[in-house]
């Protein structure tokens, strides 16, 4: 269901049901979260997430939502596994290429950088079921895109296409293969990556905040020197 491949710096991570347009059901949410969650931020500092057969996912299984017993505990378990990536040392990228639903749009929220192929389409249609997205999706997505834009999404159930979503903040770009923004984002230094990543995700107050940006950037700054005076050191040999 998940597969898992290391390819340079990056770990690929595929969701791969297409039959089902890869929906996940209980137990994918933690084969997913451990897969995104288990990269070694030096070896493979980028996870690039993707959906198989021409779809993100479509979100949660709804024939396993149908049956559930504890409806409050399957949201919670798609909630933890949203935050283990947002949470993951590696920089996430979420590839998107057709159609992402529902859950499938929550954990593109929870992924540092989202990039839409032109075919992407982007909708929480639970509202037309008397649902909603709940693995953290009112949480973060007024947060990216804003309120306004967030509950005309969410109570429309409308779905959007990847221009739509770029100009609304879902999405960073739209490109014909997204992969390659992930190993764009995998050619720099991987300590600098990780940092900006934590600063960046930080939701202390401001002048938190800024003192530990300054830290980080003093610790870059010394190896960045050192790297800078072993250059020239071997150039002398």
């Amino acid at each position: 269901m998940i597969r898992t491949t290391a390819d340079g710096p990056v770990r690929v991570v595929t969701v791969d049901r297409p039959e089902r347009r890869n929906a996940l059901r209980p137990a994918d949410l933690d084969e997913l979260a451990a897969a995104v969650a288990g990269a070694d931020p030096e070896a493979t500092p980028v996870v690039y997430l993707r959906g198989a057969g021409g779809h993100f996912s479509a979100g949660a299984d709804l024939d396993s939502v149908a049956t559930l017993e504890a409806p409050e505990a399957f949201a919670r378990r798609g909630q933890r596994v949203a935050t283990a990536i947002a949470d993951a040392p590696a920089v996430v990228v979420a590839g998107i290429d057709g159609a992402a639903r529902g859950g499938g749009v929550e954990l593109a929220l929870a992924c540092d950088v989202r990039v839409a192929t032109p075919r992407a389409t982007f909708a929480e249609p639970g509202v037309r079921f008397g649902l909603f997205g709940a693995w953290g999706g009112t949480v973060r997505l007024p947060r990216i895109v804003g309120e306004g834009e967030a509950l005309d999404f969410a109570l429309s159930g409308r779905a959007v296409d990847a221009e739509e979503a770029r100009r609304m903040g879902l999405v960073s770009r739209v490109v014909d293969d997204p992969r390659s923004v992930a190993d764009e984002i995998a050619g720099n230094r991987p300590d600098a990556l990780r940092a900006i990543k934590e600063r960046l995700r930080d939701d202390a107050d401001d002048e938190t905040r800024e003192r530990a940006e300054a830290e980080a950037f003093a610790r870059l700054h010394g190896r960045y020197v050192d790297d800078i005076r072993e250059t020239r050191e071997g150039g002398r040999e």
